[in-house]
C-alpha cells in the first residue's frame, strides 16, 4: 500500500505511518487486495483526504465501513459513484437536507462535491472485503482514523464534527466542545432515522456555525 496522500495530511500524519501497527495494517491490506476483491479500488483508499486537504477541512462526517457491493465505494463515507442507486442511509441524508434546507434531492449519490468544499467524509475503516461487512475491522484502521480525528480536533479551531449513531459518537467522544461544534443524533439508517435523525437540522446548524466563524457555508 503506497500511501499517496495529500501533502498536508502526509505532514500531520507522518508519525502514524511510522508506527508498527500501520506497517502491519499495510501488509494485511496489500495481501487482501492480492488475494480477493476489496473495496474501494486501491487508488481510492485515501480519496477522502486527497479531495479534502488538511488545511481546507471545515466539517467532518464519520462513517463506519466502506460499502461492500460492486461499484459503490470510492473512499468517501456514505457516498456512492455516479449511476449507483442510493443506499438507504444516503437516501435519508438527502431527505433530511431537503427538509432542512429545501434543496432538491440530487440525481447522483456521489458526494465528491462536498469533499471539495471542505467536508472530510471519513470512514473508521478504509477498506472492506467484497460482500463481507466489517471484514477489515480491528486490523488497525480504527487506530489510524482516531489519530486523524485527534489531529484535527487538537490543531484546528471551529470545525464541525457530525456524529451519527453510537459508533461515531464513541469515536468523537474526546473532541473539545468549547473549541468545535459537535452535532450528534441517531444514525440515518432506516432502522433509526425516525428516532431523531429526521429533523436534526445538522446541515443548517453546521452552515450557521461556519458562517458565524467567517467560513463559507457548504452547498449541501
Amino acid at each position: 500500500m503506497n500511501v499517496q496522500i495529500e501533502e498536508g495530511w502526509k505532514r500531520v500524519l507522518a508519525p502514524e505511518f511510522e508506527k508498527p501497527y500501520f506497517k502491519e495494517l499495510t501488509d494485511f491490506v496489500r495481501q487482501e487486495y492480492r488475494a480477493t476483491t476489496v473495496y474501494p479500488p486501491g487508488r481510492l483508499i485515501f480519496n477522502a483526504f486527497n479531495l479534502c486537504p488538511f488545511d481546507k477541512v471545515k466539517v467532518v462526517i464519520i462513517g463506519q465501513d466502506p460499502y461492500h457491493g460492486p461499484g459503490q465505494a470510492h473512499g468517501l463515507c456514505f457516498s456512492v459513484n455516479d449511476g449507483i442507486p442510493f443506499p438507504p442511509s444516503l437516501q435519508n441524508i438527502f431527505k433530511e437536507i431537503h427538509d432542512d434546507l429545501g434543496m432538491p434531492i440530487p440525481a447522483s449519490g456521489n458526494l465528491t462535491r462536498w469533499a471539495e468544499q471542505g467536508v472530510l467524509l471519513l470512514n473508521a475503516t478504509l477498506t472492506v472485503r467484497a460482500h463481507q461487512a466489517g471484514s477489515h475491522q480491528g486490523k488497525g484502521w480504527e487506530i489510524f482514523t482516531d489519530a486523524v480525528i485527534r489531529v484535527l480536533a487538537e490543531s484546528r479551531e471551529h470545525l464541525v464534527f457530525i456524529l451519527w449513531g453510537s459508533y461515531a459518537q464513541k469515536k468523537g467522544a474526546f473532541i473539545d466542545r468549547q473549541r468545535h461544534l459537535v452535532l450528534t443524533s441517531v444514525h440515518p439508517s432506516p432502522l433509526s432515522a425516525y428516532h431523531g435523525f429526521f429533523g436534526n437540522k445538522h446541515f443548517s446548524r453546521a452552515n450557521a456555525y461556519l458562517v458565524e466563524h467567517g467560513e463559507k457555508p457548504i452547498q449541501w
